[in-house]
């Protein structure tokens, strides 16, 4: 089974948006249930770290690989600083940062995933024989 780390991170990218924008949906009933450990900042941090290590070794890959191109960094890093903003500010701006984060995010993975793609087809080539090699 081949892994994807555009896949994971896209899937760990939703996941922190599901946990950003849920948490303070959820935070009053926190105390009546006795669950802190969605508040933790240790538990954000791991997250954002899970983010940014499948956005690098993804982004790393098709960059090196297949493409070439910046737009998928360029949109992963754009993501990543409104993560980071949100972190290191108030929360009020919550439900700005979270969303837009996530959507950068998945959309540096699309790309990159789409890229690498169009990198593969553009290199294959059918020999004398009719027969589909990639170079």
């Amino acid at each position: 089974m081949k892994i994807s780390y555009d896949h994971l991170g896209i899937f760990t990218s939703i996941v922190c948006a599901i946990h950003c924008t849920v948490l303070p949906l959820i935070i009053s009933s926190l105390p009546f249930l006795g669950i802190d450990i969605l508040e933790s900042a240790a538990i954000e941090w791991g997250l954002i770290a899970m983010a940014f290590l499948f956005g690098f070794l993804s982004l790393n890959h098709g960059y090196r690989r297949h493409h070439q191109k910046k737009l998928p960094a360029l949109l992963f890093c754009a993501g990543f600083a409104f993560l980071i903003i949100n972190q290191v500010t108030d929360e009020q701006i919550l439900f700005i940062c979270i969303p837009l984060a996530a959507l950068l995010i998945i959309a540096a993975h699309i790309t990159n995933i789409q890229r690498c793609r169009q990198s593969r087809k553009s290199s294959a080539r059918v020999n004398g024989q009719g027969k589909l090699t990639i170079t």
